[in-house]
């Protein structure tokens, strides 16, 4: 029996995604779920797509450094 997914929390998501682990279709519906909802403005592009790899993954690093301190 499929729940309706969409309307889980991610907690509840992820309880489920652990107790139907061994059924394929279930698990992949939610974990396709759980997975849609990541913050993608977040994500950062693969190094080698990149101009100038070395120089911009040392900005990143140091943007998020100084967001920290």
């Amino acid at each position: 029996m499929m729940q309706n997914l969409n309307q889980m929390t991610n907690t509840e998501l992820k309880q489920y995604i652990s107790e139907y682990r061994n059924e394929e279709e279930a698990f992949r519906a939610a974990l396709q779920v759980l997975m849609s909802r990541c913050d993608s403005a977040t994500q950062h592009p693969y190094p080698f797509d990149l101009d100038n790899p070395e120089s911009e993954v040392e900005a990143l690093l140091k943007e998020k450094l100084n967001r920290s301190e």
